[in-house]
């Protein structure tokens, strides 16, 4: 089957050509899909993790319901591709991991939560999502690596930034001028000791969901999937 996924900040193309061995695109933009349909064998599963959204106009739900009304399956998740899950999944999109999750509840509903900024040249993240300061914050309280309310300070602080800004350390440089010493340190080495990725989990959990799907030798089982700027 010929597929095609689009990727960017969320994860890098040699982790994700390690995992799913198909057509790795730029973040999608407004018109990416009909050139993807214009070809003489348009693919037959699209991907969407990573998209643009301020230097060019945004993928609309329009275009993901025209790509599969040509029938071909759309999977998304992490980023932009979580936000058209939540939208198109009642059509037939299939919407991968737990940021999709959050926005097909209702639980966020922003699409700030995912915004990042991003380096032209190698597509790497140059601020960090909102979305994921929750995961990592709810990871840290659930481990004991800080207080509760410590946690809650911090995601207040970086949702009044705007979402360039929305850096770890400039969250805690800010956060540390209303903490102790010793708080700020155990905030400090949670971030500094690997705080979870969702971006990149959920863009990884969608590329095992689409070899699964496009495995010859099995069949689809999409029904039960678990869960400068770019969405």
């Amino acid at each position: 089957m010929r597929a095609v996924v689009f990727i960017g900040p969320s994860i890098d193309r040699e982790a994700a050509s390690a995992e799913l061995d198909v057509e790795f695109l730029p973040p999608v933009k407004r018109g990416d899909l009909a050139e993807l349909l214009a070809r003489p064998e348009p693919p037959e599963a699209i991907g969407i993790v990573d998209g643009r959204f301020l230097q060019s106009l945004c993928i609309s739900p329009k275009e993901v319901l025209e790509a599969m009304d040509r029938g071909v399956t759309m999977f998304g998740s992490s980023s932009m591709g979580a936000l058209r899950a939540a939208e198109c999944s009642p059509f037939g999109m299939v919407g991968v991991g737990k940021i999709y999750e959050e926005y097909f509840s209702g639980r966020i509903d922003a699409d700030d939560e995912v915004a990042v900024t991003y380096d032209e040249e190698n597509l790497s993240a140059l601020s960090e999502p909102m979305v994921n300061m929750r995961f990592a914050i709810a990871a840290g309280i659930e481990q004991g690596a800080f207080a509760a309310e410590t946690g809650e300070r911090f995601l207040e602080i970086a949702k009044e930034l705007y979402f360039p800004q929305r850096v770890n350390r400039t969250v805690l440089m800010l956060l540390r001028k209303e903490i102790g010493e010793d708080e700020y340190a155990r905030i400090a080495a949670f971030f500094a000791g690997g705080a979870p990725d969702t971006k990149r989990e959920d863009a990884l959990l969608l590329l095992a969901a689409m070899r699964e799907f496009l495995d010859p030798a099995g069949k689809p089982q999409i029904k039960s999937v678990e869960h400068r700027g770019a969405l």
